[in-house]
């Protein structure tokens, strides 16, 4: 068996478990996956997602949960971010001779993807969440934006993806697509403040949107973020964002880091 505890946010997660069914089904082996409910995601799996076929899922509330160290004890092989990347190939797939020489039972804790991923599938929407999905993206019209601005701790995307750098790629597309809506999901209300008076009547977004990660409102509210990001047209997303990343991934649609267009024209 292989026994994953992902850790960080809800993107982060939602790689980890992908990478972690991609290796279990490599070598044959069943997958559980150890979902700590914390302040980084304080809301349980089945309160986003509906119910998996392809591999467990357990609800745990903290470190010391008897369950976890019962197969953390047990494990005789335990990886961590740091053995992940030391034996991950530039093509971001585990070495496949690595891969086939661990030991069962295996127990994973990392926030890294060690496989890209192949799709999405194994995340579906619980029935409430995808109704309040499919009511925000019915206002998208033809054609709609995604703008992704990640603020608050995460200092790399604060300074290559300043918000003068949104404007900019905001204005590009409406110079070529007039009637270009604005899908915004961001963790700073005074960005949005800002946003929606440069645009008039063009930025869409969840206004009773909960920004507390540590509860289950503020993160089904990121849900419903993410997905209303991945069916947009395109995305204008934060530089060093998982967030971002998988938003594009999801539905393969273009990605633009807010920053990177003015250093391409330097």
């Amino acid at each position: 068996m292989i026994i994953i505890q992902p850790s960080g946010g809800l993107c982060n997660r939602m790689r980890v478990i992908n990478s972690g069914w991609q290796l279990a089904r490599w070598r044959q082996e069943k997958l559980l996956v150890l979902w700590n409910c914390n302040a980084e995601l304080n809301c349980p799996f089945g309160a986003l997602f509906r119910p998996v076929t392809e591999f467990q899922i357990t609800d745990i509330h903290s470190v010391a949960d008897l369950r976890k160290l019962f197969y953390q004890k047990t494990a005789r092989t335990y990886l961590t971010n740091e053995t992940l990347l030391a034996h991950r190939n530039p093509d971001g797939c585990l070495d496949p001779a690595y891969a086939g020489s661990l030991k069962k039972n295996i127990y994973i804790f990392t926030w890294e993807s060690f496989y890209p991923s192949e799709d999405y599938h194994l995340f579906v929407p619980t029935e409430g969440l995808q109704k309040r999905i499919d009511e925000m993206t019915s206002r998208f019209g033809p054609f709609c934006v995604g703008v992704h601005i990640r603020r608050t701790d995460n200092q790399p995307a604060i300074g290559k993806s300043s918000t003068d750098a949104f404007l900019a790629s905001m204005k590009r597309e409406l110079s070529v697509n007039p009637d270009t809506m604005f899908y915004l999901a961001t963790d700073d209300f005074e960005e949005e403040k800002r946003l929606r008076e440069t645009f008039p009547d063009r930025i869409l977004s969840n206004q009773t949107r909960c920004l507390r990660r540590d509860s289950k409102e503020g993160m089904q509210d990121a849900l419903l973020d993410l997905y209303s990001l991945a069916a947009t047209k395109k995305i204008i997303g934060s530089y060093f964002s998982s967030f971002t990343d998988i938003a594009a991934d999801m539905q393969k649609i273009p990605l633009i880091i807010a920053g990177e267009e003015a250093d391409q024209r330097k």
